[in-house]
């Protein structure tokens, strides 16, 4: 190979591929990133849907980004601007009432006494075993998980260092297991007696996932939504000024500063093995590139199937790559509104601090979240599914036209292919039966919808290449987890193909916009030598 062939090439322009592609450029490799669509960022990116309307128009909000590829890769320098939501969330309820939490322990305090002064007395304490758990357990995060299949001294020693973190924990390690191992909606009873703030709390244990909070893993789902970090404070996620995609224009921007080569509008066909080694890639255009390394920020699926091929893979491994859980339960739902939502529970117009924060309607108690998975379960749309709002317009004045806004909606569970009629028939349908679960809490909010886009699982396939829709790359059930994320074989970012490298959500950590997988399998690239 002469010296114009790169030493690393990163299939998907992803949050986590631009990482991946920053971190190997700033070692010196030769990199070079080829992305499918015009925009980088895969799920990660700002579009401006309507004139004037700039929407984040899969991923929406940030908090778990790790502290530390912030700094690493002086994002900040280079444009990022995190914007705190504080409160984070607001939950308004079809009697008038409504719950707000923030930051401010005493004003969490009186919220929830409204609903039980108990729950209000435990709530600190409950803050605090999410923390303790999250303190031991984060360093995780930014490792290379070990080879299951072939364990190392080195490995074991670093599993037995993750279990003395855990066993700091002494006697609160019971509760911490039932969390980790178990379902959300036990441990969420036994710690609170009332609604909407066990059903507030509930949201982030199925968030992404094709379950209820009454199924088992949902505990570490929830767990896993609360080690972000903004500004120093654990649990309080951000907006992106300038949208989601500002991210992933900041990551690009460090990686070229290193270097790196980006192509936008470069579909791969195919990734090239031979012999049992990837050699290089094959684009849509029909222009094959060798490379020394490559990476995939594809997910398993696609990495693996499509591109690679079943049958360049040992059969054991292309079946448990075809084993994984891609079913999504998200639909994204992405509006233009000719002003703010206005909620009786809270009084006036104007914006205010519950506009800050995630919204929560529809599913306003656990056995309704349980009732929305098991409609989708039999694919079914469900009656009162659960919605989640955010409006980033009120902190982010760049994204409409003033006194215009824009607002996600995070909408679950829907089924991949609802009976009686499919996509094609009740995408439409359905929107309008979101809009009107928002009216209840917010009169008039359908009214004030100028544009919107409906995003059903398939579609967020087919736009931003998830398969299934599945926003996490593949579920993160307690199987598909650290040294069995994706799959055995795979876990420690090299694959079974040798030079092949995974860099996606699929990989150690998992889902979430936070780039531990890019610069992990950054990390892993350099120390095999590889390229």
């Amino acid at each position: 190979m002469g010296a114009h062939v790169p030493d690393a090439l990163i299939v998907g322009g992803g949050h986590n591929g631009l990482a991946a592609a920053a971190y190997l450029a700033r070692a010196g490799l030769r990199t070079r990133l080829y992305e499918r669509r015009p925009l980088l960022g895969g799920a990660c990116v700002t579009e401006e849907l309507w004139p004037g309307y700039r929407v984040s128009r899969a991923a929406y909000v940030a908090g778990l980004l790790r502290p530390a590829l912030v700094r690493e890769l002086g994002l900040e320098a280079r444009g990022l601007r995190l914007l705190r939501r504080d409160p984070s969330s607001f939950t308004p309820l079809r009697d008038g009432r409504s719950l707000l939490l923030g930051s401010d322990a005493a004003a969490n305090h009186a919220e929830i006494a409204a609903f039980s002064a108990l729950d209000a007395q435990r709530y600190p304490d409950y803050e605090g075993f999410l923390d303790r758990i999250a303190r031991a357990l984060e360093p995780l995060l930014d490792v290379r998980p070990p080879d299951a299949t072939r364990p190392r001294l080195r490995d074991v020693a670093a599993l037995a260092r993750s279990g003395l973190a855990m066993l700091r924990l002494r006697g609160e390690l019971p509760g911490a297991l039932a969390l980790l191992l178990g379902p959300a909606r036990p441990v969420l009873e036994e710690w609170f007696e009332s609604e909407p703030l066990r059903s507030t709390l509930a949201t982030d244990a199925v968030i992404g996932a094709w379950a209820s909070p009454s199924s088992p893993g949902t505990g570490y789902v929830l767990f896993h939504h609360v080690m972000g970090e903004t500004g120093g404070a654990r649990g309080v996620w951000a907006y992106v000024q300038g949208g989601m995609g500002a991210l992933s224009e900041a990551l690009a921007a460090a990686a070229r500063d290193a270097g790196a080569e980006i192509c936008t509008s470069a579909p791969v066909r195919r990734i090239v093995v031979e012999e049992g080694r990837a050699v290089g890639v094959e684009l849509e255009d029909g222009v094959s590139v060798e490379a020394r390394c490559i990476l995939s920020s594809a997910d398993p699926r696609v990495t693996f199937l499509d591109l690679v091929g079943r049958e360049a893979l040992p059969d054991p491994f292309a079946r448990a790559v075809g084993a994984i859980d891609f079913r999504s339960p998200s639909l994204k739902m992405n509006l233009a509104l000719d002003r703010l939502p206005s909620f009786p529970s809270r009084g006036g117009d104007g914006a205010g601090p519950h506009h800050r924060g995630t919204i929560h309607a529809g599913a306003d108690d656990l056995d309704a979240l349980d009732d929305s998975f098991r409609a989708a379960e039999a694919q079914r749309l469900p009656e009162r599914p659960m919605i989640e709002l955010t409006l980033p317009s009120v902190v982010d004045g760049t994204l409409a036209p003033e006194g215009h806004h824009v607002a996600s909606l995070f909408v679950q569970h829907v089924p991949w292919d609802p009976v009686e009629g499919g996509w094609d028939t009740w995408r439409d349908r359905f929107a309008d039966r979101v809009l009107a679960l928002l009216d209840e809490v917010a009169p008039g909010f359908s009214a004030s919808v100028l544009h919107r886009e409906v995003l059903a699982p398939p579609d967020l396939e087919r736009v931003f290449g998830l398969s299934g829709g599945n926003i996490f790359h593949g579920a993160m059930g307690l199987d598909r987890l650290f040294v069995l994320r994706p799959v055995p074989g795979a876990a420690r970012y090299a694959t079974p193909i040798e030079n092949l490298y995974l860099c996606g959500a699929g990989a150690h950590p998992g889902g979430g916009v936070m780039g531990a997988c890019g610069r992990n399998a950054a990390a892993a690239v350099l120390a095999d030598g590889r390229a």
